[in-house]
């Protein structure tokens, strides 16, 4: 009785990443892996936030989320890094990120994403598998 209750309590606290990747009000699908996040801004800084589930590999390490405030013509004013914990996310596994800006964006802002990462597909090992990046922008919506 007593495990079953451990168990229980356990898993009403532990973040359901599915519900909230489905809620959030941003979203980004590439073959790789789906992001989703929200842009807040408090005491004039930026906060990205959001979740991230590896949809294509065996295994992703080191996955890393940067966002960049582009200026008027396109070159990063401010650049900021997310570093993705857990270090391996596996297939299908979702994780946190959070991306805090010294500055406060506007509606109209254009912001850079940019992750990047190590991946397997299971035999070939992290060191013959593949190292990629990939970037995308958003403009930032009316609140």
């Amino acid at each position: 009785m007593l495990l079953a209750t451990l168990t229980a309590g356990c898993a009403t606290t532990a973040p359901d990443y599915r519900q909230r990747l489905e809620a959030l009000p941003e979203h980004y699908r590439q073959f790789d892996l789906v992001m989703g996040w929200e842009t807040r801004v408090d005491n004039e800084q930026t906060l990205v936030e959001g979740v991230v589930q590896n949809v294509r590999y065996f295994l992703m390490r080191d996955l890393e989320i940067w966002v960049a405030l582009l200026g008027p013509q396109g070159k990063p004013v401010q650049r900021e890094v997310s570093f993705v914990i857990p270090t391996d996310l596996k297939l299908d596994e979702i994780a946190p990120f959070s991306v805090r800006l010294p500055m406060a964006v506007k509606p109209g802002d254009r912001l850079r994403f940019t992750y990047k990462y190590r991946a397997s597909d299971g035999g070939d090992g992290l060191e013959r598998g593949n190292s990629w990046m990939q970037s995308f922008e958003r403009v930032v919506a009316p609140r």
